[in-house]
């Protein structure tokens, strides 16, 4: 099983691409290809055939998947792009914090 550093739900930065530098919102990650999809961003072009009748075709515009070592986890307390360390609280469990300011994630 394939591990992703980022998961649903997190803000991210995009740090390569055409839309380098603009922040979002993790909506699904797929570990097993190692991509991710963030709202708003990586938008294409996708040429639909209209598969019933009274539905349109066309072209639709639509988030595609990019590899997730494109984003980086974005810390809203210190506002800098961040990676990723654990801390074990004292009953055991580990949480995500940021390594610039240690604000949990």
């Amino acid at each position: 099983m394939n591990k992703v550093h980022v998961k649903k739900g997190d803000n991210v930065i995009i740090i390569s691409g055409k839309d380098k530098g603009k922040k979002g919102k993790v909506v699904v990650v797929s570990p097993k290809e190692g991509k991710v999809i963030v709202e708003g961003r990586n938008i294409v072009t996708k040429h639909v055939k209209p598969r019933r009748q009274g539905e349109p075709g066309g072209l639709i515009k639509a988030e595609a998947a990019m590899y997730a070592s494109k984003v980086m986890l974005f810390c809203s307390r210190c506002n800098k792009p961040t990676r990723v360390a654990k801390k074990v609280q004292e009953n055991g469990k580990s949480i995500r914090v940021c390594k610039h300011c240690g604000e949990e994630l």
